[in-house]
């Protein structure tokens, strides 16, 4: 249904194409493909299992969760399906929310999943537990969840 692309290969097109995208610099090469390794293995999670897997998802000290890094999964009309850090977001639309910058992040999860089928996108984002929004770069990647066609993603928080 989606593709996913080599990684690497979108983070780089993103931030080679969007001055915006390149001046709040990507995560390190380590990370990056660490997460996309991550996202791309929730998803096909998600496509066997379904809503099933997310409370393996939302353990802490998990594979799927750990540090700052946690997943989210997003139907494609912007509603929040699962969001192992902040389950208060769950079952809401996010479609038009904006970060601390203004920017409609969940629009851009999508688009990238439309046009690309996976892909990077950074915006403005609290760590959890914390109020304060600094950099987040998220890679996200499509899916099916129960049939839904959907997003899931994971992000770094750049410093």
């Amino acid at each position: 249904m989606f593709k996913k692309l080599p990684t690497g290969l979108v983070l780089l097109v993103l931030t080679a194409t969007s001055p915006a995208l390149g001046q709040r610099g990507p995560p390190p090469a380590h990370q990056a493909a660490e997460i996309e390794a991550l996202v791309n293995k929730a998803s096909d999670v998600l496509e066997e299992r379904g809503g099933k897997a997310f409370a393996d998802f939302r353990k802490k000290g998990s594979p799927w969760r750990y540090a700052d890094v946690y997943l989210f999964v997003v139907d494609m009309n912007g509603v929040v399906l699962f969001n192992a850090a902040r389950p208060n977001r769950e079952e809401r639309d996010f479609l038009d929310a904006r970060d601390a910058d203004g920017k409609r992040f969940h629009r851009d999860f999508i688009e990238v999943v439309r046009n690309s089928g996976s892909g990077w996108v950074d915006y403005m984002f609290p760590k959890p537990g914390q109020s304060h929004a600094t950099v987040k770069w998220s890679y996200v990647c499509g899916t099916r969840v129960d049939g839904v066609e959907a997003l899931v993603g994971a992000g770094v928080y750049v410093d």
